[in-house]
């Protein structure tokens, strides 16, 4: 749960401006809920890369990877884990 609080948060200081956990649940959408847009994707992918270690590939920047803080958590862990995506 580590990686969820912390991508969590990370959503909520820079597109909610806020550090109230009730703001934000883990499988709510980004996209449909008007959070993150294209470039803010682009940010989520620069905080996944910087933060966790990780490599994110062109062809994985889907929203079935960036849409949620369940989905990001998810990818991570299968990037971590050395599977594919």
């Amino acid at each position: 749960m580590i990686l969820e609080t912390s991508i969590r948060s990370y959503v909520l200081r820079n597109f909610l401006f806020t550090d109230d956990d009730g703001q934000l649940q883990n499988d709510v959408s980004f996209l449909e809920e008007g959070i993150v847009d294209s470039t803010g994707v682009l940010e989520l992918v620069m905080f996944v890369e910087e933060t966790f270690d990780i490599a994110v590939e062109d062809e994985e920047i889907l929203p079935e990877n960036f849409d949620s803080v369940a989905q990001l958590a998810r990818y991570v862990q299968t990037k971590r884990d050395g599977k594919e995506v």
